[in-house]
C-alpha cells in the first residue's frame, strides 16, 4: 500500500501548535483518505516519520530534538460521499490522536546525563519513550539502554533497537532488574516522575477529576489496591493524614469526614461531588488536583518507591555516573534535593573536621532547572517540572 502525507493548514497558532494533515492511501481496490489532527511541536519538520502503517493502525514519532511521540489509531470509518470514480468508493477515515507523553526538559536532561557513547543508561519511567529515544540517539553501537515502566501500556512504545531492553516493573526494584538483565553498573539514571499525558487523557484510569470514571488510579493495572478501596476502607484519621501529607490540604479532616459519611464511593464524579462544597471556589481546580494527587500517591506508594530508587542509585551507578530526576511537586522535590545534597532522604548532613558535608554526590546544578518560557508555551504541562542532577563521586562499596 502506498501513502503520502500532505499538510493542509495550520489550525491554531496558540500555545500548542495544531496541524491538520491529509493522509492519502491508495491500494488496488480503493483510495482511503485519513484526516489526522494532532499536536505537533515547532520542530516537526525535522523528524516526523512513519514507523509502521496499515489502514487500521498508524504509529508516528517525531525528531529527537523535542522527543514528542504520537500514536494515532483508527477511531471509526465514516462514509461521507460515495464518490464513484472508476468503480471505487472514497471514504474519510476519522482518526483520533493520543499523545502518550511529551518529555519535559529534554535537552537539559541530556546535558545533565553527559552521555557516553559506549555507556549503559536506564530510563526508569519509560512511558512514551521520549527521553529514551533521545538517549539512544546519543549512544554508539556499544551503548545500552534499559527502559522501565510499571504500566504495561508503555510496552506498545518500546523501541525497535538491539541496544534497547524494555523491563516491565516498578523502579523501586531497579537493582533486582539490573541484576536479572546482567548489568553490573550503569552510567546514568533518568526519572521523569509524575503522571504522563496518557494517564490523564485515558479518563477510565481515574487520574483526573475532569471526567466521571471508576476510582482506579493504579499505575500498574495488575496491582490489587485501587482508589475506591482506599476511600471506602481507610478510617477517618488515616484518610485525613493521606490528604494532609500528600495533598497538603489544610481542610483534610473535614474532607475525610465528608468522604467517610458519603460511602460507598465508586466513581471520580461521586468523589468530586462530595469534596467540592468544602473547597474554596477560587481555588477549586487546584484543590481538586491536590485531592487526586494525594490519593494517587497513596494508591501507588509513589514516595516510598522514589525513596527506594534514590537509595539504590548509589549501588548501581558506576563512579562518575549521573542521576537526573524530574519532579512535579514539592514532596518529590524535597526528597530528591535532600538526597543529592546529603546522601540521605532525610537531609541529615554529616560534616568532616573542616566542616565540609560528607556526601557521595556532587550536585551538578546547584540551582534547580526549570523549563523555559518557550517550553511552557509549547508544553503547558511542563510548567511545574524541576530537574536536579547529581554525579556519584564516592561509589558504594559492594560486598564481595
Amino acid at each position: 500500500m502506498k501513502f503520502r502525507l500532505v499538510l493542509l493548514k495550520r489550525l491554531n497558532p496558540s500555545l500548542e501548535i495544531k496541524w491538520v494533515f491529509l493522509m492519502v492511501f491508495s491500494s488496488r481496490k480503493s483510495p482511503h483518505f485519513a484526516l489526522v489532527n494532532f499536536v505537533a511541536s515547532s520542530c516537526y519538520r525535522e523528524g516526523l516519520k512513519l514507523l509502521t502503517g496499515a489502514v487500521n493502525n498508524f504509529y508516528f514519532q517525531n525528531c529527537k530534538f523535542c522527543g514528542l511521540s504520537l500514536q494515532i489509531s483508527q477511531k471509526k470509518v465514516v462514509p461521507l460521499e460515495s464518490s464513484k470514480k472508476r468503480g471505487n468508493e472514497t471514504h474519510l477515515i476519522a482518526m483520533e490522536q493520543q499523545v502518550y507523553h511529551i518529555p519535559a526538559l529534554l535537552s537539559e536532561t541530556l546535558a545533565g546525563l553527559a552521555i557516553k557513547s559506549d555507556g549503559t543508561y536506564v530510563d526508569v519511567t519509560f512511558g512514551g519513550g521520549g527521553h529514551s529515544r533521545a538517549i539512544l540517539a546519543e549512544l554508539g553501537p556499544k551503548g545500552r539502554l534499559i527502559g522501565m515502566d510499571q504500566d504495561m501500556d508503555a510496552w506498545a512504545n518500546r523501541l525497535d533497537d538491539e541496544r534497547f531492553t524494555f523491563a516491565h516493573g516498578n523502579f523501586a526494584y531497579l537493582k533486582n532488574f539490573l541484576r536479572y538483565y546482567g548489568v553490573d553498573g550503569v552510567d546514568g539514571i533518568v526519572a521523569d516522575l509524575g503522571v504522563s499525558f496518557h494517564h490523564f487523557d485515558d479518563v477510565e484510569r481515574g487520574f483526573t477529576f475532569r471526567a466521571d470514571a471508576p476510582l482506579d488510579m493504579r499505575m500498574n493495572r495488575s496491582a490489587s489496591f485501587h482508589a475506591a478501596e482506599l476511600l471506602n476502607t481507610y478510617d477517618l484519621e488515616r484518610l485525613a493524614n493521606v490528604l494532609y501529607l500528600y495533598g497538603e490540604l489544610r481542610q483534610s479532616r473535614r474532607l475525610a469526614a465528608a468522604i467517610v459519611k458519603a460511602r460507598p464511593l465508586s466513581t471520580t464524579g461521586q468523589l468530586v461531588d462530595v469534596v467540592k462544597p468544602l473547597l474554596k471556589p477560587s481555588q477549586e481546580k487546584k484543590e481538586l488536583s491536590m485531592v487526586f494527587q494525594a490519593l494517587r500517591i497513596e494508591v501507588n506508594g509513589e514516595l516510598d518507591a522514589l525513596a527506594k530508587l534514590l537509595n539504590q542509585s548509589r549501588e548501581v551507578l558506576n563512579p562518575g555516573g549521573r542521576l537526573a530526576i524530574i519532579t512535579y511537586h514539592s514532596l518529590e522535590d524535597r526528597l530528591v534535593k535532600n538526597f543529592m545534597r546529603s546522601g540521605n532522604i532525610e537531609g541529615r548532613q554529616e560534616k568532616d573536621f573542616y566542616g565540609r558535608v560528607n556526601t557521595p554526590w556532587r550536585v551538578v546544578n546547584n540551582k534547580v532547572i526549570a523549563p523555559s518560557d518557550d517550553e511552557v508555551a509549547r508544553n503547558p504541562r511542563s510548567r511545574s517540572a524541576k530537574l536536579r542532577v547529581a554525579e556519584l563521586v564516592t561509589p558504594f562499596e559492594k560486598s564481595k
